[in-house]
């Protein structure tokens, strides 16, 4: 994932983002959390994070007073051990936001069980958030509520499209249409169709789209199958073999900081495929451009960027914990969301409204419907306890295959082999 690797500080693939520090925001009182005290709620993020989830905390405080809530925003790379100390010293936050790491935290019984909560609360996670509902789940047990939950999606050059007298890109794509598009729109040297799908959400979108999987059904690492070796090497070709995306040379004579997110606004590429932070970048561009569902393989799949809400084992206010996030993953609060333009918010129903179609921050018209379109086909993402040693042995295991020196059955084959071992350590 080296080319757009910066992306996965800002987002993740379903979690991590940045901070530069700790800030502690109280909505209401102080103190540490207890049967009479605040909750703690911890994030992590930026200052535009810490700006909405305060606004959101304070519609929360307005529809509830007898609640308090103190919000602390922790750096994203010391974030899973900070929560992990806490909660090991029996002063863990009371509500935690959680991503990819999920299981690391619900595998050691750091978290709390939701099923009872959810049941009691008259909360259908399927009904408010569709399949991402039960993305956060570790042996049939459901660990956090989704909160923000956007599928990777399309974004396209229409001057550069219409130009070359091709149609708006959509879910009925094949594989051969994206190709046969990404070749008219490629100007050898000068200009790329496509960006590229290095980074893994974006080359296991096809994995899944093929039938493949990274994790199988039964636990057991599944990279070397035929359908995931198919698709890899799909995506190396675009490189190497039909020169339609960008290589790492090419990217760096771009600019030192260039990937794909910035190789599209310059117009370097006709054809991006990645998260909604993409948007930010686009506001103020000067050429015409538009989004559109991610093209399928076999079937439709596509990876999606996001976290949910969970309660850590040492909450002493559980229902009080569970109150807050079921509102906090409410429509009302959800809006909140997409009105900073902060991210997409898990809720379908926000997904549909006109506050996110047509934010009145967004000064072009586009296809935000992209995005619940998607949410259909999110698959569920292996959010194994060995999560960081799976995608450290990924990112290792496939550095020469992204440099064009060997083929996807030669990197996958020996990847498996790590992952077995690693997984089999871990068990």
């Amino acid at each position: 994932m080296p080319v757009d690797k910066v992306q996965m500080s800002r987002r993740g693939f379903l979690g991590l983002g940045v901070a530069a520090g700790v800030v502690t925001l109280t909505a209401c009182g102080s103190g540490s959390a207890s049967s009479s005290g605040p909750l703690v709620m911890t994030v992590w993020g930026g200052d535009a994070d810490r700006k909405t989830y305060q606004k959101r905390i304070d519609l929360l405080v307005k529809k509830y007073p007898e609640l308090k809530v103190k919000l602390q925003l922790i750096p994203s790379d010391s974030y899973p051990q900070k929560v992990q100390t806490m909660i090991a010293g029996g002063s863990g936050p009371d509500i935690m936001q959680v991503a990819e790491s999920v299981n690391t935290y619900s595998s050691k019984n750091q978290l709390l069980p939701l099923d009872d909560l959810a049941e009691k609360a008259g909360l259908d996670t399927g009904k408010r958030f569709g399949p991402v509902g039960s993305i956060y789940t570790y042996e049939d047990k459901l660990y956090a509520i989704p909160d923000r939950s956007g599928a990777i999606t399309v974004y396209y050059n229409k001057d550069l499209y219409e130009k070359k007298g091709i149609k708006a890109p959509t879910a009925e794509w094949t594989w051969d249409d994206a190709l046969d598009a990404f070749k008219e729109l490629t100007v050898p040297g000068k200009q790329w169709g496509y960006t590229g799908a290095e980074w893994f959400p974006q080359w296991w979108s096809l994995a899944y789209q093929n039938g493949g999987t990274i994790i199988d059904a039964d636990g057991r690492p599944a990279v070397d199958s035929d359908e995931v070796v198919e698709a890899l090497q799909w995506a190396g070709d675009l490189v190497y073999k039909h020169k339609v995306a960008p290589s790492k040379a090419d990217y760096a004579d771009m600019g030192s900081e260039v990937g794909g997110d910035q190789a599209f606004p310059m117009q370097k590429c006709a054809t991006h495929a990645n998260g909604f932070w993409v948007t930010a970048g686009l506001t103020d561009a000067t050429f015409a451009w538009d989004i559109a569902p991610i093209w399928r393989g076999k079937k439709q799949a596509v990876s999606a960027f996001g976290s949910g809400l969970a309660i850590s084992r040492t909450c002493k206010q559980r229902d009080n914990a569970f109150k807050a996030i079921d509102f906090l993953t409410s429509d009302a609060a959800q809006r909140q969301i997409i009105d900073d333009g902060e991210d997409v918010p898990a809720s379908l129903a926000v997904q549909q409204s006109e506050a996110f179609l047509k934010p009145a921050w967004m000064k072009t018209d586009v296809n935000m419907g992209a995005f619940a379109e998607s949410s259909d086909f999110i698959f569920r993402a292996p959010f194994i306890p060995e999560w960081n040693e799976m995608t450290a042995a990924i990112d290792a295991g496939l550095a020469d295959f992204w440099l064009g020196k060997e083929s996807a059955k030669k990197a996958l084959t020996a990847l498996q082999k790590d992952l077995e071992s690693i997984i089999k350590s871990a068990g």
